[in-house]
């Protein structure tokens, strides 16, 4: 189900009705976002506006990690979520945003990547 971005009728100041002059344009339908989760791999691509893909994580397995002091990146497992300063129930449930701290094999990092937008998780890891 898709939902509607744009509210088209709503109240006057009086309190009165207003009519929408016109339906709903397909530019302005939204969809539901796409929460990452722990869990073994698997993504969702879609169609998007100007006939491009999106792909989706709805449930990932590996980050690619970041070391800026060594300038390595490795490929590592994801263990929980630490915090998400997005919403503290996006915390509670282990969903991944960018921003998002998160316990690796190789200790913790911080997302910069968008997984429910790319497709994959970036992360640079964090000074212990």
């Amino acid at each position: 189900m898709k939902k509607s971005i744009e509210n088209l009728c709503g109240r006057k100041y009086t309190g009165g009705r207003k009519i929408a002059m016109r339906g709903r344009r397909k530019f302005e339908i939204d969809r539901y976002p796409n929460e990452a989760v722990i869990g073994s791999n698997l993504k969702v691509t879609r169609r998007v506006r100007g006939n491009n893909n999106k792909t989706a994580l709805k449930t990932v397995e590996f980050a690619n990690i970041s070391n800026p002091e060594e300038k390595k990146t490795t490929k590592s497992k994801v263990l929980r979520v630490i915090k998400n300063a997005t919403n503290k129930d996006y915390e509670r449930r282990g969903v991944i945003t960018k921003g998002t701290v998160i316990e690796t094999e190789l200790g913790l990092a911080r997302v910069v990547s968008r997984p429910g937008q790319v497709g994959l998780i970036n992360a640079i890891q964090l000074k212990k």
